[in-house]
């Protein structure tokens, strides 16, 4: 959907002329209650469930979750998929052309935050003429958004999911995003984000990138219990510090191909420094309570026992935060060995929680 109107930017800037593409799931009501809005995380898009016709391997990346009898179940809710800002996905990101000055924006597209994200989101349902939200649901960096849409929109959304996802981000992961930046960009084929004009794709940096994102998304045990120390061919060793013996590099550098084929090197270094910037207590002097004080949703917080990148005590920090400000909260800490893939996965007892919580919305008089 096309957009001409500015949006102003947290940054200072604003970007015109731009397009947001989406995707919707089942039918918005007669007095359009029942809209619920799906967030993405760094490398998803709009395409959140179903599966594209002729296409093979199109399945949406939370089509567990979203459909037909499915925890959010589309013959309830009208799911509203959106890819952001910047992304390389279908909306106006790094490889499309800026109005201002004929070229494509390369390393010139403006700095987007997850606030700037939720504001054009916003303005996507004011076109869709849809005012208020049953609920808006994320996972990990969708889970910031879920958050910051009840503070920037608080009469707007009713219900806020919030899953395996934090309050702002450690400096651990700072530093991994900083590491996996700094493949990116130190890479020859980078020509300082212009790498468009050359003909190439910094590739390289992409496959790290995502390597070293991949090692955070899985748990310890998850990562023993599908390789361990097993060696990718036979049991010799090859005594080389070049070739690939054990089959966890296999798999980080199967990982890491299939990503620099598909992602854009601009819109990882966009996306996860809107991850390192997001802190609503910031404005609060690192007070989380005084910053959700003015929230007004109902609450479900999701996170799981083994997600280290992000851990459920970050969760716990929400909860106490909301409950400080006497809001409606429910939580469920799922005993899970997948780590922060988890939110991704099926597992019976998440999958439950969320269905029963969505059932709750529409015995509540959220879907008419």
């Amino acid at each position: 959907m096309p957009f001409s109107q500015p949006l102003p930017l947290q940054s200072g800037a604003a970007i015109r002329d731009y397009a947001l593409s989406y995707e919707t799931y089942g039918q918005l009501n007669a007095d359009k209650s029942n809209a619920v809005l799906i967030c993405h995380a760094l490398n998803a898009s709009h395409h959140v469930a179903g599966v594209y016709e002729g296409q093979p391997r199109s399945e949406g990346w939370w089509d567990n979750m979203i459909g037909p009898g499915k925890p959010v179940d589309t013959d309830r809710f009208f799911v509203v998929g959106v890819n952001n800002l910047g992304s390389c996905f279908g909306s106006t990101g790094p490889m499309h052309v800026n109005p201002d000055t004929g070229r494509v924006y390369g390393a010139d597209f403006p700095v987007v935050t997850v606030e700037d994200w939720v504001d054009a989101q916003a303005r996507l349902l004011d076109a869709l003429g849809i005012r208020q939200l049953a609920a808006v649901m994320g996972g990990s960096l969708g889970g910031m958004q879920a958050l910051c849409w009840s503070l920037r929109y608080p009469e707007r959304v009713r219900h806020a999911v919030v899953v395996a996802s934090a309050p702002n981000l450690n400096a651990e992961n700072i530093a991994f995003n900083e590491v996996a930046r700094r493949a990116i960009v130190t890479d020859p084929d980078f020509h300082g984000g212009h790498f468009y004009a050359q003909g190439v794709v910094p590739k390289r940096g992409l496959r790290i990138a995502r390597m070293i994102g991949h090692i955070t998304y899985l748990s310890d045990d998850v990562m023993n219990e599908k390789f361990g120390r097993q060696l990718r061919e036979g049991i010799d060793l090859k005594y080389s510090t070049q070739d690939i013996e054990f089959q966890i590099e296999s798999y980080l550098r199967y990982q890491g191909d299939k990503f620099s084929e598909y992602f854009d090197a601009n819109t990882y270094l966009l996306i996860t420094r809107a991850l390192d910037y997001f802190d609503p207590a910031r404005a609060h002097c690192g007070n989380l309570a005084q910053a959700l004080a003015q929230t007004q949703a109902k609450f479900l917080l999701v996170s799981f026992t083994t997600d280290w990148r992000f851990a459920p005590a970050r969760s716990r920090e929400i909860v106490q935060a909301l409950l400080d400000n006497k809001r409606a909260v429910t939580y469920a800490e799922i005993d899970a060995p997948h780590g922060h893939d988890a939110f991704l996965l099926d597992d019976a007892r998440y999958l439950n929680v969320v269905r029963a919580y969505f059932a709750r919305i529409a015995a509540e008089g959220a879907v008419a």
